[in-house]
């Protein structure tokens, strides 16, 4: 319906023009031509319009206020060739100009619904200002074009005030879509242009009938008419558009043609005013419209300036970090790319900076003072750095700073004077904070030509200098190995999972109260077909950074309960401890999955005890809290793995649903030749019985450890003295040498 309302309204358009063409008698009205050709071409136009909202989408308002104006138009004008065909004489203007007056309200709301439509709101202000602005330049313009007419009609100041009512409105409503087609610049919308074309259209005959008034010259029908048609017709063409994706916003300077050009001819109606003042040549109503658009410019430009301060501050914002007031990642890549290609063969170092433990300030002492820490460390490297050097933070806790003119030897230099700079305390909220830095350093032209090519070795460099705690590497060629290395890793340890490469040793917990072995802990070990038995440093923080965790976690899960079963078959059930990551415990689907395991095995709860890092604990209590009690709930115990470490805070063994501490290896291992280490130990110990909890001790070496932890109360303890971890099999046999042994009249022995 849509197309064939198309068809018809240019198709008897077309007809009119041709017919206008062929007529010889062009001062004659038509009934034929002008009326019934020239009158439908219109009411068609305006059916078109209404046809168009079906499907209109987002144009919906829009279109139904411009079918509404085209409506009100179109009769309007049937109106007026039905009161002319029966010769009713009435004087400008009568009841059909008051109807075409009523179309310019309506479309204005029409163009103000498309333009909020498709413009960003922020430019909406542009838009009108530029349209009132160029309304009254053009305006005064006219008023000087058309004061003949105001003179003519100095006795009918109503049908003068119509007459230039028409195409004041017509160039308010063409100023309005220009000022939309400025702003949305390459995103122009091309149906945009039809609408101007029929405004213009109307443009035209209305400076045409009011000029017309002077000699009482105008006539019904003919090629002035034909214009109006032209316009409805396209402005009706205009509803047909439907709304497509716009692309993406992009920033823009204020469009400032529309303005100019008012202001332009605003001046030239004043000075043309000038250079007539003795002959008052100019109307009083073009000087006023002049002045007004002299003010209304002022206005305008303003707004543009205020326009492109904030676009400047924007710009700015845009390439600086919020928190440190340095360069951002996207600042430093344009101006290191510049940098580079200027530099050509002169050498510039790249130094990629990455705090370490940054992730336990946040999360023991919270997110405040790893901001003030991260502000701090801005301020020092800043005041290290030497000059000719670019300084950014890419994000996180990860800096870079280009240095121009610079050798390795140099670099390194200036490498360990920015890690003796980090690594002084701050003093934040009272507390000292300390803190390091890996860097890793290239060169150029040496190391690469390209910022993408250096970024990705000084990041190859940085992983090595963290990985072996050296501070800071200088790139060497041998490095670049290591990141396919670590790609193709990856790769095998996701065949390793499909395959079943993973394997657990346990390790067992031993009974200081008793002598008895009832628990083990569960380590991950993996079988590598080339490599051999691999540890968990060799392969966990890889699974950890592709984000592996929570399927290796399900494994060693599985593989654990599978083995509490066969254990609770035979003689000597135990309950094994199993250490999951942070990222496994996040998920919330994981009290849940243990239960399921559990059930499908038949186990009970109590088989099972997860071990949790304080990491964990510090990150989130709320969510910490929450995970842990749906686990307690289940009957599950939970142990503090590595208690001791890092930043941590006592208030958790009050607050979490806890059961068991693992005293770190680190006190453990001392106690037998430190007094002030086997004080803390004791001490914790101490601790962990007033809270109602239960010691564990690991790292035990040697029998004088044992022993000392015995006496002083400690609950169990686990290491290489009493057993390493071992494969299922392996354990089996040393609990039966063992249980062999304390038969023995001579006791039992610790292995």
């Amino acid at each position: 319906m849509n197309r064939l309302l198309l068809m018809l309204t240019w198709g008897l358009l077309a007809l009119y023009a041709g017919g206008l063409g062929l007529r010889t008698d062009s001062d004659h009205f038509s009934l034929v031509l002008d009326g019934l050709i020239g009158g439908s071409t219109q009411v068609v136009a305006a059916a078109l319009a209404w046809s168009n909202l079906r499907g209109a989408g987002r144009r919906r308002p829009e279109i139904g206020a411009m079918a509404a104006g085209l409506t009100v138009f179109s009769l309007s004008n049937v109106l007026y060739l039905v009161l002319y065909d029966r010769g009713v004489v009435y004087d400008f203007p009568g009841p059909p100009d008051y109807g075409f007056a009523a179309f310019y309200p309506i479309a204005v709301v029409a163009l103000g619904l498309a333009a909020h439509r498709e413009i960003d709101h922020r430019s909406g202000p542009d838009v009108w200002m530029d349209s009132v602005l160029g309304v009254l330049g053009s305006g005064a313009v006219l008023a000087v074009v058309l004061d003949s007419v105001l003179v003519h009609a100095s006795g009918n100041p109503l049908g003068a005030s119509v007459a230039l009512f028409y195409p004041l409105c017509d160039l308010f409503l063409a100023a309005l879509v220009v000022g939309v087609m400025a702003v949305q610049g390459r995103r122009l919308r091309p149906y945009w242009v039809l609408l101007l074309a029929g405004l213009a259209a109307f443009i035209v005959i209305d400076v045409i009938s009011a000029l017309s008034l002077i000699t009482d010259s105008y006539v019904v029908g003919g090629v002035t008419d034909a214009l109006w048609c032209l316009g409805i017709a396209l402005m009706a063409t205009w509803t047909t558009a439907r709304p497509r994706p716009a692309p993406e916003a992009e920033q823009h300077d204020p469009a400032l043609f529309l303005p100019g050009l008012a202001t332009v001819a605003g001046l030239g109606v004043l000075v043309v005013a000038a250079l007539n003042a003795d002959s008052q040549r100019v109307s009083r109503l073009a000087l006023t419209l002049a002045v007004l658009t002299q003010l209304a410019a002022g206005v305008r430009t303003g707004y543009a300036f205020r326009q492109l301060r904030r676009l400047a501050d924007l710009r700015r914002q845009a390439t600086t970090d919020d928190l440190t007031g340095l360069a951002n990642r996207r600042a430093f890549y344009a101006d290191a790319e510049v940098r580079l290609r200027q530099l050509a063969a002169r050498p510039c170092a790249l130094l990629l900076l990455d705090l370490d433990r940054f992730k336990e300030v946040n999360d023991s002492l919270g997110h405040q003072v790893g901001d003030q820490l991260l502000v701090e460390i801005s301020r020092r490297l800043s005041a290290a750095a030497p000059p000719g050097h670019r300084l950014a933070r890419l994000g996180g806790d990860e800096f870079a700073m280009l240095v121009d003119d610079v050798d390795a030897a140099a670099a390194e230099h200036l490498a360990t004077d920015l890690r003796a700079e980090i690594a002084r305390p701050c003093m934040l909220e009272g507390i000292a904070v300390r803190t390091d830095a890996s860097i890793g350093l290239v060169l150029a032209p040496e190391h690469g030509t390209t910022l993408s090519l250096l970024l990705r070795r000084a990041d190859i460099a940085m992983y090595q200098a963290k990985q072996a705690r050296r501070g800071h590497q200088l790139y060497s060629g041998e490095s670049d190995d290591s990141g396919p290395m670590r790609l193709r890793l990856l790769q095998e340890l996701h065949t390793a999972l499909d395959q079943g490469q993973l394997l657990l040793h346990y390790q067992p917990k031993l009974n200081l109260r008793t002598g008895e072995v009832n628990s083990v802990e569960a380590l991950v070990r993996w079988m590598h077909p080339q490599r051999g038995l691999l540890y968990p440093d060799a392969f966990l923080s890889l699974a950890e950074d592709a984000g592996m965790m929570r399927r290796l976690s399900q494994s060693v899960l599985e593989e654990a309960l599978d083995q509490a079963v066969l254990w609770r078959a035979g003689d000597h059930p135990l309950a094994i401890a199993v250490n999951l990551s942070a990222s496994s415990l996040v998920d919330a689907e994981l009290p849940q999955e243990i239960a399921r395991m559990l059930a499908a095995r038949g186990l009970p709860p109590e088989v099972l005890e997860i071990e949790v890092t304080e990491e964990f604990l510090m990150a989130d209590r709320d969510r910490t809290r929450h995970i842990l009690a749906r686990l307690r709930d289940l009957g599950i115990r939970i142990a503090v793995d590595d208690f001791g470490t890092g930043y941590s805070s006592l208030a958790y063994l009050r607050e979490l649903p806890v059961d068991d501490l693992k005293l770190d290896r680190s006190f453990v291992f001392p106690m037998a030749e430190d007094p002030r280490a086997a004080a803390l130990v004791f001490s914790t110990v101490e601790l962990a019985h007033s809270l109602g909890l239960t010691m564990i001790a690991e790292g035990v070496e040697d029998e004088a450890t044992l022993t000392a932890l015995t006496e002083n109360g400690c609950d169990l303890a686990q290491g290489y003295f009493i057993s390493r971890p071992v494969g299922a099999p392996a354990l089996d046999a040393w609990l039966a040498e063992r249980a062999q042994a304390e038969a023995q009249p001579a006791g039992r022995t610790s292995a």
